[in-house]
């Protein structure tokens, strides 16, 4: 019988610390995507995962089950990217590659335009102001619901679904001019 994630923690925090590593096992790849999506370089998102997992660690005692642990995780990464950002006084921030789901016919032109594609819109997102640009990447880069982000981002859910609205408006603004430019 798999044990939950309020279990684990208790037996964390009775001495058996074996038992993070179940709690890393499942949550790496949210922490690593969050990361990834939030920090410019990529060189240091396996460096700033492992710091997210740190303070996880030591911060157990403080979890409240009350919530789900995934979004309690995601907050403390966000947290830590957004200091770093800070500190670096970083104005840009990556999004994943768009997965291609095509059935493998592909043309050189069209992998060509997609990654186009891509980079207008990862270059529209990192000009984005970081309040606008960190609810777009948690939302649609890392599906985190708006319950789950204000709880995140400690705002109203009014003002996450506002700074949404904005940012896709901005977003919208900044790919058109971007197209007229590119027909000039």
């Amino acid at each position: 019988m798999e044990l939950t994630d309020y279990e684990l923690i208790q037996k964390c925090l009775s001495g058996q610390q074996e038992y993070f590593e179940e709690l890393v096992t499942r949550y790496k790849k949210l922490i690593f995507s969050v990361v990834y999506n939030m920090m410019n370089d990529k060189d240091e998102v396996s460096d700033i995962s492992q710091e997210v997992f740190i303070r996880i660690y030591k911060a157990l005692d403080r979890y409240n089950p009350e919530y789900k642990f995934s979004t309690w995780s995601v907050r403390i990464a966000t947290n830590l990217c957004l200091d770093m950002h800070r500190k670096k006084k970083v104005d840009s921030t990556p999004i994943e590659e768009i997965e291609d789901f095509s059935n493998g016919i592909d043309t050189p032109e069209s992998s060509y335009i997609q990654k186009e594609r891509t980079l207008r819109i990862r270059k529209a997102i990192q000009s984005l102001p970081e309040k606008y640009r960190t609810p777009v990447i948690l939302f649609h880069q890392n599906g985190v619901s708006y319950e789950e982000m204000t709880k995140i981002l400690g705002e109203p859910m009014t003002i996450i679904k506002n700074r949404l609205y904005r940012a896709r408006l901005m977003l919208r603004e900044a790919l058109m001019q971007d197209r007229k430019e590119e027909v000039l």
